[in-house]
């Protein structure tokens, strides 16, 4: 063999024991998988601070040594909020073996294929803190929600409306997702709350080429009105049309109640400071400006550092929380994970204490946090309690 040879050989042996060891590495990291619209603007904001509070917590967790010495890693798909692309990649996910649990999952007319089909069911795995709210549709197999329900957030602001003493309140609801299920809920709780309902409003979001004149009717119908409160169970950017045209309106004082997917910031940027004010919006998930609670502490604390460029948010505590249940879970399925034993621990977790905030699974049982927040929109954009 010649000098050349040798030297060649030697190479090649010293490019495979560094490629094994690449894919060593690899093999040895815990994946987490999300489906999220990343890049669509009506969604985007609760779909970034999620992956961004799962990826604080799993950093925290890698610092300290990984779970059983290997590094948690989030893997994050892009749908665009395009219809069946959240089953598509959700598929994918289910192909490929290395990803042991889904989490964070934002998107609701996806989620809500993801549930229809059973894919969690079928592909034995689990879907821990989607962004959704709706309890007919996380309570397929395998879901495992930390937010509180739409109903529980509708019964809020319908109290909320009753407490305050609204005399005429107008309901705007749309035709798609939770609309039609929440609408038989706000109708159940004003009639228990005595409320006088003065127009029940629908919005046909399923033709959306017809957006601008929907919603200039929807405004109409409403202020010709003239409540003092507006109910909306609607989301998206039908939301945030909804507050900008009726703040120009007859019914600009109404006292506005939304649900916890309208996002705070979208609407400032909409309306602006002075018209986004006093805006009433139910939270599912725990109050992140202030740390009165031991999540929260822990929460602000690891965002500080491993995630400073992060503004705090509802969002980002949502993901925070889905990465340290996805976490637990993990660890507690030993030194080998598998679909079967996240599954297995999940199921078997019972009440699992977050830090003054409770979940409880079980195969009974699946429930979230199961408490709403009220908030409003102050001074400067503001959310307060």
């Amino acid at each position: 063999m010649s000098v050349r040879q040798s030297r060649v050989r030697r190479l090649l042996a010293t490019f495979v024991v560094g490629l094994s060891s690449i894919t060593s590495a690899v093999a040895q990291e815990l994946l987490v998988g999300q489906v999220a619209a990343l890049s669509n603007p009506a969604t985007t904001a609760n779909a970034k601070g999620i992956q961004a509070g799962m990826q604080a917590y799993f950093a925290y967790v890698n610092a300290q040594g990984g779970i059983g010495g290997r590094k948690v890693t989030l893997v994050s798909k892009d749908d665009g909020l395009t219809p069946g692309k959240m089953v598509e990649l959700t598929k994918e996910y289910l192909a490929d073996k290395r990803v042991l649990v889904l989490a964070g999952y934002v998107n609701t007319g996806g989620i809500t294929e993801v549930s229809k089909a059973n894919l969690p069911g079928e592909g034995g795995i689990a879907l821990i803190a989607p962004l959704q709210g709706d309890k007919s549709i996380v309570g397929a197999a395998n879901f495992f929600p930390f937010r509180s329900g739409y109903p529980d957030e509708v019964t809020a602001l319908v109290k909320e409306a009753a407490s305050t003493q609204k005399k005429k309140l107008a309901v705007v609801y749309w035709n798609i997702t939770f609309g039609p299920a929440m609408l038989k809920v706000a109708q159940e709780e004003t009639k228990k709350n005595g409320l006088n309902v003065v127009a029940w409003v629908q919005i046909d979001a399923t033709a959306q080429d017809k957006f601008d004149a929907i919603m200039k009717e929807a405004v109409a119908a409403v202020a010709k009105q003239a409540p003092d409160a507006v109910l909306m169970l609607i989301s998206g950017r039908y939301s945030l049309e909804f507050i900008k045209q009726i703040k120009s309106s007859d019914a600009a004082d109404a006292q506005l109640y939304a649900m916890s997917i309208v996002a705070s910031g979208d609407v400032v940027k909409a309306v602006g400071e002075q018209k986004a004010r006093g805006l009433v919006i139910a939270q599912a998930v725990p109050f992140p400006f202030s740390a009165t609670l031991p999540l929260v502490s822990d929460y602000q604390r690891m965002m500080k550092q491993y995630a400073p460029q992060e503004p705090l948010s509802f969002s980002t505590l949502e993901g925070f929380v889905a990465g340290k249940i996805t976490a637990e879970a993990l660890k507690r399925a030993g030194k080998n994970p598998t679909r079967e034993k996240v599954l297995k621990a999940l199921n078997s977790m019972g009440e699992y204490d977050l830090g003054g905030v409770y979940v409880n699974y079980s195969p009974k049982e699946r429930r979230g946090w199961g408490q709403i927040d009220l908030t409003v929109i102050g001074a400067g954009g503001k959310l307060l309690r």
